[in-house]
């Protein structure tokens, strides 16, 4: 099976009652396509800014997606 994921990806801040963390990566189309990479070839479709750390690039790469 393959799936085109289209959707958003992004930087989200994510604070608790035990602390921050700034520049977590986000958005609903990063998770979905790791996720759906365990059971399937994902190829996933997103705009990214410069700023997007190469290491999140690797990432999703890693994990399939294109």
């Amino acid at each position: 099976m393959k799936i085109l994921v289209v959707g958003s990806v992004a930087y989200d801040t994510v604070r608790t009652p035990f602390g921050e963390a700034t520049e977590v990566l986000g958005g609903s189309a990063a998770f979905f396509s790791v996720a759906a990479a365990l059971f399937a070839d994902v190829r996933l479709v997103a705009v990214v800014g410069e700023d997007f750390a190469e290491e999140h690039l690797t990432l999703l790469r890693e994990r399939r997606g294109d």
